[in-house]
């Protein structure tokens, strides 16, 4: 197992990248370097979202061989239309894996695949389910759907409690409000960093600290300066100085309640760190 966690990571803020794609091909042959790269900028814990199923065993292995790795799978909504429906019973069955830690992604997407709105639904309640079975929280894709979002996750909530987070938030105040006021977390990515992004820090400033995480969504989004380039876990760390300047905290002080925040989410990585 490679494991590049070492005391160079020890002078930078500890994070976690909630958030990324490591089985992409942006990170083909590379993924030691990656890896280690993040780990250096103190980013000690990652993420990888598999978003279509038949690339589990790809991105399982990837967790496998990286001990700061995890893992997540869901079938992502632009997915839905060309790939196999996925089932609750598959969803489950991958949460026997002991680094497995989250449902998704799933959500609905508006803005290219419209025409697939009704299958996207079907999907996101069928991830809802699984998410409530396992214990594992629900990790949503929204975009130009925030209406219908909402009220799928609040019906959802209605049948039964469960966790989530909406990753890489960058939808409407409406739409943060209904994720928190069900006790669900917003994410931050690098848009949050762009220049013209004001209008979205100001939502990230409005929730509480508690609910917020951060990730890099990489291979893309990557912070200034590095946007138009390649986004990796390193970069963690940039768009956390701008979470820790929104909230007017160090970044150290932003660091460690993403942190904590990113353990009572995914517990199931809280449990595994303490254990190994």
């Amino acid at each position: 197992m490679t494991d590049p966690v070492t005391s160079s990571c020890a002078a930078a803020p500890q994070l976690v990248d909630s958030h990324c794609h490591l089985d992409f091909p942006d990170f083909a042959g590379e993924l030691d370097q990656v890896v280690a790269r993040a780990v250096a900028a103190g980013v000690t814990r990652m993420v990888t979202i598999c978003t279509k199923m038949g690339n589990v065993p790809s991105v399982r292995a990837i967790s496998e061989a990286h001990s700061p790795v995890f893992w997540a799978a869901g079938l992502h909504p632009m997915s839905v239309a060309d790939q196999p429906p996925v089932t609750v019973e598959e969803l489950v069955a991958l949460a026997a894996h002991p680094k497995f830690v989250g449902i998704g992604e799933t959500g609905l997407d508006y803005h290219y695949t419209a025409d697939s709105a009704t299958a996207q639904k079907d999907s996101l309640r069928l991830h809802i389910d699984a998410a409530r079975e396992t214990g594992l929280p629900l990790i949503i894709h929204a975009r130009a759907a925030d209406e219908d979002m909402a009220q799928i996750l609040r019906e959802g909530y209605a049948n039964g409690a469960y966790s989530c987070v909406m990753h890489c938030f960058s939808s409407s105040p409406e739409l943060a409000r209904a994720a928190l006021d069900l006790g669900f977390y917003l994410s931050m990515s690098g848009i949050a960093a762009f220049p013209k992004s004001g209008d979205l820090r100001a939502i990230f400033a409005d929730a509480p600290l508690d609910r917020i995480l951060v990730e890099t969504d990489s291979p893309y989004l990557a912070p200034p300066p590095h946007r138009g380039r390649r986004n990796e876990p390193s970069y963690t760390a940039l768009t956390a100085q701008v979470g820790a300047d929104v909230f007017g905290i160090s970044l150290a002080e932003f660091a460690a309640a993403t942190s904590a925040n990113f353990d009572r989410l995914f517990s199931k990585a809280a449990l595994w760190r303490q254990d190994t």
